[in-house]
């Protein structure tokens, strides 16, 4: 029977689709590790090559880790360049076995929102502004900028915020800008676009938990003054 190269599988077979599809943990380990060589040999597609391999070393990553790149250039199809990509992906998942989790901070307050966002705007002599996304215990899950040199509702378009919030999986997320003058009273375009970014946050089901106006030194909170 003819060997169908992976390029002929169906779709929700092939490693890259798969992952795109459906998540990296539906993965096996020999899927995983055919992306990362890209192509088999003429007498195996890649996944069929890295499932030998790792019969081989007994099914275990980590004495697939312990192998050599002699060792590993011994398979057809696996050349120097290939068992470098593998060797390294090992490593790599070594290294992070060794790491601490990241920790994230928590910006449940307009304080520590301010605190966080405030080193990045101190100095700036335009406004810029950020929408900062969270989980539902307040811990960061990134923060964005939307618009540089100035804040309007056409400058700040709030469907890229709502985008980039349902992309992140963001159930909290704060918006802030920064008043090079100084002043901390927010404008009416401020008013005006905190309102429309709460009613777009009320449709996702978003927790708006505030917009905070940062000066060098000060910042003005909408929530804290009951405005939100």
């Amino acid at each position: 029977m003819e060997k169908l190269n992976i390029n002929q599988w169906a779709e929700e077979d092939r490693p890259r689709e798969k992952l795109m599809q459906q998540g990296a943990s539906t993965l096996s380990d020999a899927e995983l590790l055919a992306i990362l060589v890209g192509s088999g040999s003429t007498k195996e597609d890649a996944v069929t090559l890295m499932r030998r391999i790792l019969n081989d070393c007994r099914g275990n990553l980590n004495t697939l880790g312990k192998m050599t790149l002699r060792d590993l250039c011994q398979y057809n199809g696996i050349g120097p360049a290939k068992a470098i990509t593998i060797l390294a992906a090992c490593e790599l998942g070594k290294r992070r076995q060794q790491e601490k989790p990241e920790e994230r901070p928590d910006l449940g307050t307009a304080t520590r929102i301010y605190n966080y966002m405030h080193p990045i705007l101190q100095d700036l002599d335009v406004e810029e502004f950020w929408v900062v996304l969270m989980n539902q215990h307040y811990r960061l899950i990134r923060k964005v900028r939307i618009s540089h040199g100035g804040i309007t509702e056409t400058a700040v378009d709030i469907r890229i915020i709502m985008r980039e919030a349902v992309l992140s999986n963001a159930t909290i997320m704060a918006v802030c800008h920064n008043h090079p003058s100084g002043n901390l009273r927010p404008s009416r375009q401020d008013d005006e676009l905190t309102q429309q970014i709460l009613k777009a946050c009320s449709v996702m089901r978003i927790h708006f938990l505030d917009h905070v106006i940062v000066t060098d030194g000060q910042y003005y909170s909408y929530h804290e003054t009951g405005k939100i």
